[in-house]
């Protein structure tokens, strides 16, 4: 996830579909034999301030978004947004003094702190905010599955958004490795023998890539580059595989005991099945609040496991930072972020070209995140991108930016592709995309990272009887764990599906209509100067 500054998100009025897939989203939390199901609730912040006369205005609401489920941290239910891009699950608490008390804070009268401190820092070279607090337990219920000692950060300091869209903190879903936290304690235990002796200066880039070679080796944790993990066992091949073997199972143990939430929960085997479900879609309809679904250990409801394209998350090599395998299964390779092959990138049809900034050697590769309100990719693509467009570009002029993944097209709508340029005039809009860092060895390998944007998709509601609400035409990514120990074994993996609709470009086209009448604005706006 990428906090940072208040920035667009796309919503806006949709039509009604006679056919295409549909979800049934209940209004309230619902258990079922195999699974949880729990409503997401859309958070805004409360205006975006005027720039000079102009902003950067959403296609249908200018107003920060984010997407929320409810966790109850020692007795307290508090909203946090939901986050595929991170590991870590993170509350502000009431020892922060400037943080807005607009939503109920954590209260550390349960906390348990292990003396160890939590320095998340989010963003690459272009943004970055920070959530600086203490590592400790508490118990965690997520809809009725109830956690004893869960580790999170009660955070005192932080200048992410967070706050501002009236939410308490972050719920990351991301793998145990790519945890700040699991690390912080991992490393000290293993130097220690107790969690609870040493404060630990955790840092943690999310362009940077977590530093594996030091899980092993124990050293101070940095979240910057990091040698060959394999370095790390010496040359003699016997001392190497006893080194390896200890660590495996360390690194094990620790998932089902210290790791994130869903982490734990997947390495105790308490789910049905090692995965969960989002769907997202756009607020058309004010139907109890609540604007998609999280499901876990099972699909939602109205969904097949054929109906989605499947493909593996990437794994990394011990050569590109990965963990080490284990001497039972020599050839493992280990997922970090939920990041997934790309065949290639099309605008308006034309295949782009590959991006220049980094190694051909390194395979085109996105990351699928939740957190992200925005489109993110290579800075020379990106800039190919707006000058073929010619930087700004009609509003009514549609255009769709569509990533191949698996063999199948998934396109980006394109009433999420635009960002309206000028408040009162939608004469003139922009693309909603930005640069990122290239990737690197011994740095995460995503060129792309997809987020709302290409998560979300135009959906018409219906109420049903009882507390269900049936969603039609709205997009769903499953995030499938596998086997956190042997991938080879269960290899992680993610399913998707696509429903854009073919008529896309005509509902842009009315959107820009029907926005000429609301006084040059997309619906759902409010201004501030």
């Amino acid at each position: 996830m990428r906090v940072g500054p208040a920035r667009t998100c796309v919503v806006v009025a949709c039509a009604v579909f006679a056919t295409g897939h549909e979800i049934i989203i209940p209004r309230h939390e619902l258990k079922t034999e195999n699974g949880i199901h729990l409503p997401i609730y859309k958070k805004r912040t409360t205006a975006l301030r005027r720039r000079g006369g102009a902003g950067s205005i959403g296609l249908g609401d200018f107003l920060d978004v984010t997407y929320n489920v409810l966790v109850t941290i020692g007795g307290v239910s508090t909203p946090v947004v939901l986050d595929t891009g991170s590991s870590d699950l993170w509350v502000i608490s009431d020892a922060c003094v400037a943080c807005s008390r607009a939503v109920q804070l954590y209260p550390q009268a349960t906390f348990q702190s292990v003396g160890l401190e939590a320095r998340l820092n989010y963003g690459d070279s272009r943004t970055g905010t920070h959530a600086f607090g203490l590592i400790g337990k508490d118990t965690v219920d997520l809809a009725g599955l109830t956690m004893q000692d869960q580790f999170f950060a009660a955070i005192n300091d932080t200048n992410t958004s967070v706050e501002d869209t009236g939410s308490a903190g972050i719920f990351g879903l991301g793998f145990p490795v790519n945890s700040v936290i699991w690390t912080a304690v991992f490393i000290d235990e293993r130097k220690t023998g107790n969690p609870k002796r040493e404060v630990a200066d955790t840092q943690y880039e999310r362009h940077d890539f977590p530093s594996l070679s030091e899980l092993h080796d124990m050293a101070h944790l940095s979240r910057l580059g990091f040698p060959n993990v394999g370095e790390l066992y010496g040359s003699n091949q016997s001392k190497r595989q006893t080194s390896s073997a200890s660590f495996s199972q360390a690194l094990a143990e620790s998932y089902t005991r210290t790791g994130p939430l869903l982490g734990r929960l997947v390495s105790m085997g308490a789910l049905t099945m090692p995965q969960f479900t989002i769907t997202l879609q756009r607020d058309t309809v004010d139907v109890g609040g609540n604007v998609g679904l999280l499901s876990i250990g099972e699909l939602p409801k109205g969904v097949k496991n054929e109906s989605l394209t499947w493909v593996p998350v990437r794994r990394y090599s011990t050569n590109q930072g990965g963990l080490p395998s284990p001497p039972d299964s020599p050839t493992e390779e280990y997922p970090i972020p939920w990041e997934v092959y790309i065949d290639d990138v099309y605008l308006d049809g034309v295949k782009l070209p590959r991006s220049t900034l980094s190694s051909s050697s390194i395979a085109l590769s996105a990351l699928i995140d939740t957190g992200n309100s925005l489109l993110r990719g290579p800075a020379d693509i990106v800039q190919a991108i707006r000058t073929t467009l010619g930087g700004r570009f009609p509003c009514n002029e549609p255009h769709t930016l569509t990533f191949q993944i698996g063999g199948k097209m998934f396109p980006v709508d394109p009433r999420d592709f635009v960002n309206q340029e000028f408040i009162d005039n939608i004469s003139l809009c922009s693309a909603n995309l930005v640069a990122t860092d290239p990737p690197a060895e011994g740095r995460y390998l995503y060129s792309w990272s997809l987020g709302d944007p290409f998560l979300k998709r135009c959906a018409s509601r219906r109420v049903l009887p009882g507390n269900s609400v049936l969603i039609s035409r709205s997009v769903l990514a499953s995030y499938h764990y596998g086997n956190l120990t042997y991938p080879s074994q269960d290899p992680p993996r993610m399913g998707f599906l696509s429903t854009v609709p073919k008529n896309a470009d005509d509902l842009l086209r009315a959107a820009v209509s029907a926005a000429a009448k609301n006084g040059g604005n997309f619906p759902g706006m409010f201004i501030t100067s």
